[in-house]
């Protein structure tokens, strides 16, 4: 509603009840005047109270006439009774006259009160030069103009004041007025925005809470009481609105509520400083919940801080989240234990703290010897289970303060931290605790009704040492690890510096076999394969390795690097593919000789090794009928069944087979009529001692004999003497290999020996 309308009601409301109290006050004086007038004869006087009494009913009855027609109609009846009583009683009723300007400036506003009292005073001074109105003062000289003059000064005088004074103050209750509707709207606007808020604070997922300060500018000891919570609040913590009224903020605090996250609070509250955490909260039932807060001081006019709100948002998936990925990136998914990352955060962590301390440490690699073994013959259900019983079992062993994490497959690390401030005392602390691991390990271990044992091969490394980083304690630990596997297993091996010189050569060896193997630097020599007469009928390919001094790098020390590294294949490959050229050579130069090549256990067992024979074969075109692929023992130990089918695949091209090394291995006499076999070589380490050692000499003859009744070809190694020749041949032995007949030599030595007759 506008000002001016509030104004205008205004006045109309003191209008409507200045009628009727006129009215009634009028008609109280205006019956007992009317009958006094009668009495006397006034008719006059009778008259004008009759006819100001109706008119006034008339006014107040007529609701319909405009406001302003109304009020000049109720100023003219006191016009004209004031007139009349002016001329009737005499100066007394000036009062009348002084009344209307007045009135008018209440009911109309100041310019209708001006205009009025110019009326007024206009008609005081008529009224003065007529000797009928009375209006006489005593002293002054019966002067009209000047008598009319001086009564109607004094009137305006006495009205103006009046009236201005009225104005004035309606003028000042507009203005009011007018501030208190502009403040209104203010308010109203305020309000509806204070309701939008309620309303959206009320239903927003976050959740709201405000408190009083207790003691406002004392932010030290001020405490606060919640006195607003939003329905978010509400819904997430089980408490009802009237239950937290008047309590703390903190409410919601439990046992293992973050202290630092507290403290925190505590100093930005202290400081009255906005402030951010994350807590974990506990709702009415006791359930733990984590949120993220923003708790905000709010401060009056003075600036003193009367309230906190605090915002809270719940980040209970958040943190789960986090905590999940957290276990993804720092821990072993399947025994809990911590994985390689956090492992080596730890190890950096130790090798610091044990430079600042003085203090040595130890770091132990466990690998589990036959796991494998266990994990492909049992399935990787059992072999899950025996890592996560190792896994226990370590963990139980172990201080709080040291570290057991599982790195990968069956292979365990643990630091332990400072054992000693003394290397000996410290690295008899660190051999104690490997033992009784080793001891704790093997112990056996029955799963599904099924007993299991895994010993376990431990190598150890002390530390701090010299420049030394994390990484190079791994692998200092997992070297001493493969020292201990080598020394039979179920041991333990300290880490010494030769084996790490050990372990770089080695690594050299690898680096420079694959150039070797790429650039075409290695060599295949042939040694040949005679019979009783030295005749040659076969031979077998050796692989060489020339280096620039004109040295040869022995096979003993770089075929099992190549075993290791995953470089036999590639080596085996390239074999096969020389030996297929041999053998053509060979027929070319006029001679039909078999050639022997090794095929490593790895190489045979390649999925794609069946097709990549028979493609070498189509390539090169040599016969595969005198090709005999000479393989170990060791092959026969895994997947028997699938080795079997292999090989008779393999046979069915034309190959030939031969068991390499024969005595020296763990393959099972009753394997061999299911093979499909064309020789036996025996092993150099029996040859060596016949025929003086009577142990060597029956055990040959009775590979010799065996062989004679399965009808195989036997190949005796390492035959150096001619006391080793004749006893071999005495026995029935067909083929003989060694140095007393030929050292391996080029293809091209050979095939000169054979057209020299010195072979033939």
């Amino acid at each position: 509603m506008a000002v001016p309308n509030d104004i205008a009601h205004w006045r109309a409301q003191v209008f409507s009840r200045l009628l009727l109290v006129v009215l009634v006050l009028g008609a109280i004086t205006a019956i007992p005047s009317a009958l006094l007038a009668v009495s006397e004869g006034m008719w006059s006087i009778v008259v004008i109270d009759v006819g100001a009494i109706a008119w006034l009913l008339l006014i107040w009855r007529w609701h319909s006439l405009a406001y302003t027609i109304r009020v000049l109609n109720f100023l003219a009846i006191a016009f004209i009774v004031g007139i009349a009583l002016l001329l009737k009683v005499g100066p007394v009723s000036q009062i009348y006259l002084m009344a209307i300007p007045v009135l008018a400036a209440l009911l109309l506003g100041l310019r209708p009160a001006l205009g009025t009292l110019a009326l007024a005073g206009a008609v005081v001074m008529v009224l003065g030069f007529d000797a009928n109105s009375k209006l006489q003062i005593e002293g002054i000289p019966n002067h009209a103009l000047l008598k009319a003059a001086i009564i109607s000064i004094n009137f305006m005088f006495m009205t103006a004041v009046l009236t201005l004074s009225c104005a004035v103050l309606l003028r000042h209750l507009g203005k009011s007025f007018e501030q208190l509707q502009e403040r209104q709207n203010e308010l109203s606007v305020l309000n509806a925005e204070l309701r939008l808020t309620a309303v959206a604070v009320s239903r927003l997922n976050d959740m709201i809470l405000i408190a009083e300060v207790d003691k406002p500018g004392d932010a030290a000891d001020a405490t606060q009481h919640i006195i607003f919570v939003n329905d978010a609040f509400e819904r997430r913590n089980g408490y009802r609105r009237h239950e937290v009224m008047g309590r703390s903020l903190r409410l919601l605090r439990g046992p293992d509520t973050e202290e630092a996250e507290l403290a925190k609070i505590s100093v930005a509250m202290a400081h009255n400083e906005p402030v951010r955490a994350e807590l974990l909260n506990y709702t009415k039932s006791g359930e733990s919940y984590w949120v993220e807060t923003d708790l905000v001081p709010f401060t009056d006019e003075a600036g003193v801080n009367t309230h906190w709100v605090a915002v809270e948002r719940d980040i209970t998936e958040r943190k789960k989240s986090q905590d999940d990925i957290h276990q993804l990136a720092y821990y072993d998914v399947l025994t809990g234990l911590p994985n390689r990352r956090m492992l080596m955060d730890n190890l950096d962590k130790l090798l610091a703290a044990s430079r600042r301390g003085g203090t040595y440490s130890a770091v132990m690699f466990i690998d589990l010897d036959r796991f494998k073994t266990i994990n492909d013959a049992r399935g990787h259900t059992i072999g899950d289970t025996v890592l996560c019983n190792a896994a226990e079992r370590l963990s139980q062993l172990m201080r709080k303060a040291d570290t057991v994490a599982r790195i990968g497959g069956d292979e365990f690390v643990v630091l332990l931290g400072h054992l000693a401030h003394d290397l000996p005392v410290a690295t008899h602390a660190a051999l104690t605790v490997a033992e009784k691991v080793r001891l704790a390990l093997s112990e056996e271990l029955e799963i599904e009704g099924q007993v299991y044992n895994s010993t376990a091969s431990i190598g150890v490394t002390m530390l701090p040492s010299t420049g030394k980083t994390a990484h190079d304690l791994l692998r200092e630990a997992d070297t001493a690890m493969y020292r201990a596997k080598a020394a039979g297993r179920n041991g333990v091996a300290f880490f010494e510096a030769a084996m790490q010189a050990d372990v770089e050569r080695r690594l050299n060896i690898e680096h420079e076999l694959g150039a070797a193997l790429n650039s075409g630097a290695l060599q295949m020599y042939v040694q040949a394969q005679v019979d009783r007469n030295g005749r040659a009928i076969g031979g077998e390919l050796l692989m060489r390795w020339p280096v620039e001094n004109g040295d040869m790098i022995p096979p003993h020390i770089f075929i099992p690097v190549a075993e290791e590294s995953g470089l036999i294949v590639a080596l085996g490959t390239w074999a096969l593919r020389q030996a297929c050229y041999a053998v053509l050579r060979l027929q070319e130069a006029g001679h039909t000789l078999p050639l022997s090549v090794n095929v490593s256990p790895s190489q045979f067992r390649q999925a794609n090794f069946v097709d990549l024979v028979a493609r070498t074969l189509a390539e090169t075109g040599a016969p595969a009928h005198l090709l005999v692929l000479e393989v170990t023992e060791g092959l026969l130990i895994d997947k028997m069944d699938e080795t079997i089918a292999r090989m008779h695949q393999l046979a069915a091209m034309g190959l030939r087979f031969s068991i390499d090394d024969f005595g020296t291995g763990y393959s099972s006499l009753a394997y061999l009529k299911k093979m499909p076999l064309y020789e036996l070589k025996i092993d150099r380490s029996f040859i060596i001692d016949t025929p003086d050692d009577s142990s060597s000499a029956a055990l040959v003859q009775s590979i010799l004999a065996m062989a004679s009744h399965l009808g195989l070809r036997v190949v005796a190694e390492g035959v150096e003497t001619l006391a080793q020749a004749e006893f071999l041949i005495s026995n029935a032995c067909a083929c003989m290999q060694g140095y007393l007949y030929a050292r391996p030599m080029p293809l091209p030595a050979l095939i000169q020996k054979l057209q020299n007759g010195e072979l033939a």
